[in-house]
């Protein structure tokens, strides 16, 4: 049963994901970008990994993707143009690599040979005491260059969204 909730949360999850790249509507990629992160909080919870599925729940279903729709919404966009209209030496060269990254992607996922009898590998690391221990520990620094980085993208979406005074 674990297999077949799994595999349709994959599957649910890729099928979305070209949705959200592909519809020529804002709206639309915004709502199936939700359906692709409720597919990968449920792919998170049939790993054991609770804590990641319920902050992908509660931050990126719920407050990222919100935002972006407000975002999308308050710009009144229609929709967008066409795939290749503009430039068609952007559009072959992100093509050529779009496809270079999907081989890439592909082998790699071949020479992954997990160990036999291991049903969930690395679910441990999913719990909040793992994540935290990491954050504080190893991983400080790009934790702390994070929130710089954040702070420093706070600061210049209020200096352009300003209002020139004259």
């Amino acid at each position: 049963m674990v297999t077949y909730v799994f595999i349709a949360s994959a599957a649910l999850a890729v099928i979305f994901g070209v949705v959200a790249i592909a519809h020529r509507n804002p709206v639309a990629n915004v709502l199936s970008l939700v359906v692709v992160f409720f597919a990968l909080s449920a792919i998170y919870a049939v790993l054991g990994m609770d804590f990641l599925a319920a902050i992908q729940l509660i931050v990126y279903s719920g407050a990222i993707l919100v935002l972006f729709l407000f975002v999308v919404m308050l710009l009144n966009i229609r929709a967008v143009e066409r795939f290749g209209s503009g430039r068609p030496w952007q559009a072959f060269l992100g093509a050529v690599t779009a496809i270079i990254l999907a081989c890439l992607v592909v082998l790699g996922i071949s020479e992954l040979h997990p160990a036999k009898g291991s049903a969930l590998p690395g679910s441990d690391k999913g719990t909040a005491y793992a994540i935290g221990h990491a954050l504080v520990t190893t991983h400080l620094f790009a934790f702390e260059l994070i929130s710089l980085l954040l702070l420093a993208a706070l600061v210049g979406a209020l200096v352009l969204a300003r209002k020139e005074s004259r």
